[in-house]
């Protein structure tokens, strides 16, 4: 807290987890919100002079644990911190810290990552201690200066006031820093009126973005380096046995050198777009004897759905809200409802493509700038990597240009893994971005998901049992082994959405059936919620149908035991300016229906209504209605704003998205090929905040899964038609 910067660059050495070739992310989310919020605990919540730096002049720096990719975070935890300081927001600047210890503030101190809506939610007491602590180290030292007790002193933001005036923070920082750190300092009891917790605060980094101020991996330059361009396998997993015509690249304009990689060529040369006309004329000879296996010929996107299908009505591993016994019950029904539901395999398609730069330094050291969700764990692979000690590696994280679940490793191709051999073996600096088609080719995309659904009806119109198959693969089981999942095992990545539902069912069980994906996947925003909520969602709305009942009046007989839940549909019931399934003409001339879903992911409910037309065979999508309970808040506006883009990323999916295979390789290449959601198709997007009081949950991912199954059943109300295959745009929507 000195004048000077005194936020160490902690490289003291940590064990990674070293699972699956480098997988980062180590837990799911915890079952409940309580349990995730006991997840995050306060061990270094009083390490004051790692986190913060203040300025002779006032402004404050603090090293932030997690990644700032548009989700607000840095904004968001500068706010908890400037609550209890009494700062300034505007006074802060905030930065992502390196890899150390001190900020592994998940998981009782012991991790940390950017990703499963864990950052807030589990954070926060650990931020607000923070800036208690650094306050009352401030009047401590305004205290010794002024030799008056503590207790007659006060704050405002940026300023110690005491009886004779005020001494601004930046004039107490050195003397506070030499201090003892006080162990008793606490935040503000809950009741307190606070000045910016739960209000709509600015960005912090607005200004940066919009003036073109903003650094992001793909802009990172340092002295003396070679710029490389990649091209990989066909298929993954095989490697590069000639290339054909070296020689030929290396009497290119601009190139340095030619490179073999696992499961890729690389070019060298003076500037990217020289490297990339290389690298595309490489002939290569590749070859299918590699360290990891090659991606099947024979394998595609139409096969593994067939190969999920079969599996259907293979026993499998229960989840463990299973209660009661449905498959006797629906042995004995009258009358059963089945259906089918799949949707396809998805990439991240984030606006910035995976990048890395490499320096190894005269003294032994080595520098890398690479977009992560985990500095500590993409510090490990880095020293594996380069056969350095841990405290030899600094890891500088950008802003990330968008990421939902891709800046995790996924195994050593990588550009940072790249970028590392490439450097040593040139001995000068090396930065590595890879084209739009070369991630696209590489990508750890969504699972394709299938469940077949299976339900009764009870004599008062409830459903009496409930039994779902979910055969398929999520990124636990794949890159962490059904060791680690219990006896027997689950993966409850596979499962969520469908499982861990809050309706009241007697008789549920949900299984699941592990079918692996020859190909890699990984984590995408929402996870298995992404297709998991539109699969039960979606056959709600069935079993109401096949009962005569309204989807609206079906759901809240089932959350009859929940205030909560029936709140939240009140909640949006009202956004929408009440319930109406339709359909029905609107003031435009439109005909138009409505649908409603809801989901529970990552500790906060979510209520959504989608309003839709036809035009020309395709859905349009006009108005989503999203109410939102996470519990308690930090900052309202980054609230709003996280709900609308999860809500277009969750309607991008659902109308046109789809990652397809063919003969072992991918086939959209580029967004020619891969059609996403384009502003003149993105809707109003109404959001209500309601603030239960329950344990706070996550904000980024629960608006996504909600919008799917919304709007297919806005397509059923409208049509008369059940769409249970994703995305919506593979055929042409008739009227009904």
């Amino acid at each position: 807290m000195k004048a000077l910067n005194l936020s160490p660059l902690n490289l003291s050495r940590r064990a990674a987890l070293g699972l699956a070739g480098g997988l980062v992310l180590a837990l799911r989310v915890p079952a409940t919100p309580a349990r995730a919020q006991s997840m995050g605990g306060l061990q270094h919540a009083r390490k004051v002079p790692a986190y913060l730096a203040i300025k002779p002049d006032g402004r404050i720096t603090l090293q932030n644990p997690f990644a700032e990719g548009g989700q607000g975070i840095h904004t968001a935890i500068a706010q908890l911190v400037a609550e209890e300081l009494d700062a300034d927001l505007a006074a802060f600047t905030v930065e992502t810290a390196p890899a150390g210890a001190d900020y592994q503030v998940l998981f009782n101190g012991t991790r940390r990552v950017t990703g499963g809506s864990f950052s807030i939610r589990n954070s926060a007491s650990h931020f607000r201690v923070l800036g208690a602590t650094a306050r009352a180290m401030l009047l401590q030292a305004a205290s010794q200066r002024l030799s008056v007790p503590v207790a007659s002193l006060s704050t405002e933001p940026g300023f110690v006031i005491h009886a004779g005036g005020r001494i601004p923070y930046g004039a107490l920082a050195e003397a506070a820093a030499a201090l003892p750190i006080p162990t008793d300092a606490e935040p503000k009891p809950p009741g307190t009126p606070l000045r910016l917790v739960g209000k709509p605060e600015k960005r912090l980094d607005t200004r940066a973005k919009s003036t073109g101020q903003a650094r992001y991996g793909i802009d990172m330059r340092v002295d003396g380096m070679l710029q490389a361009a990649i091209l990989h396998a066909p298929r993954a997993g095989a490697d590069p046995g000639e290339v054909l015509n070296e020689a030929a690249l290396k009497a290119m304009p601009g190139v340095h050198s030619v490179h073999r990689l696992p499961g890729a060529v690389a070019v060298l040369a003076d500037s990217f777009w020289r490297a990339r006309r290389a690298v595309e004329a490489a002939q290569v000879a590749w070859t299918a004897v590699g360290g990891q296996s090659v991606v099947p010929e024979d394998f595609s996107s139409t096969s593994m759905l067939d190969l999920l299908r079969s599996q259907a009505d293979a026993p499998g591993n229960p989840a463990s809200d299973t209660q009661g016994d449905a498959p006797a019950i629906l042995r004995t029904a009258t009358k059963t409802i089945t259906a089918d539901y799949d949707a396809p395999y998805l990439a991240h398609a984030q606006l910035e493509p995976p990048s890395a730069t490499v320096r190894f330094n005269a003294d032994g050291t080595l520098d890398v700038w690479t977009p992560n969700q985990a500095p500590e764990q993409f510090r490990a692979i880095a020293a594996r990597e380069a056969n350095l000690a841990e405290d030899r590696i600094r890891i500088h994280t950008p802003l990330l240009g968008g990421f939902f679940g891709r800046h995790f490793t996924y195994g050593t191709i990588h550009p940072m893994n790249q970028a590392i051999r490439l450097a040593r073996a040139a001995s000068r600096p090396v930065k590595v971005i890879w084209t739009r088609e070369e991630e696209f080719a590489r990508d750890a995309y969504r699972p394709m998901g299938f469940a077949r659904l299976r339900a009764s009806l009870g004599p008062d119109g409830r459903i009496a049992a409930l039994h779902a198959t979910i055969p398929g693969e999520g990124p636990v089981a794949k890159h962490f082994g059904t060791a680690r999942l219990g006896n027997p095992p689950l993966d409850t990545s596979a499962v969520e959405g469908v499982a861990f539902k809050p309706y009241a069912i007697p008789n549920r069980r949900i299984e699941w059936v592990h079918v692996p994906h020859p190909i890699n996947v990984g984590f995408w925003r929402s996870v298995g919620h992404s297709m998991n909520d539109f699969f039960l969602e979606a056959f709600l709305d069935e079993v109401a149908e096949v009962g005569g009942q309204d989807p609206l009046a079906f759901r809240r007989a089932h959350l009859a035991h929940s205030p909560r839940h029936l709140a939240l549909l009140d909640g949006v019931v009202e956004l929408a300016g009440g319930w109406r399934r339709g359909p029905f003409e609107a003031a435009d001339g439109t005909r138009r229906a409505r649908g409603i879903a809801m989901a529970s992911p990552f500790g906060t409910e979510v209520a959504t209504i989608a309003e839709v037309s036809l035009r020309n065979g395709e859905v349009v999508v006009h108005d989503l209605f999203i109410a939102i309970d996470p519990g308690s808040i930090v900052n309202p506006a980054i609230i709003r704003a996280q709900v609308e883009s999860a809500a277009a990323i969750g309607l991008s999916a659902a109308c046109f998205e789809e990652m397809t295979f063919e003969d072992g390789r991918p086939v959209p290449r580029n967004f020619d090929a891969y059609r996403i959601l384009s502003r003149a198709e993105m809707p109003k997007v109404h959001v209500r905040i309601i603030e239960s009081g329950a344990p706070m949950g996550g904000v980024g991912e629960p608006g996504t899964p909600g919008v799917p199954p919304a709007v297919a059943n806005a397509i059923a109300a409208l049509t008369g038609r059940r769409i249970r295959s994703l995305p919506f745009a593979k055929e042409r929507i008739g009227a009904a």
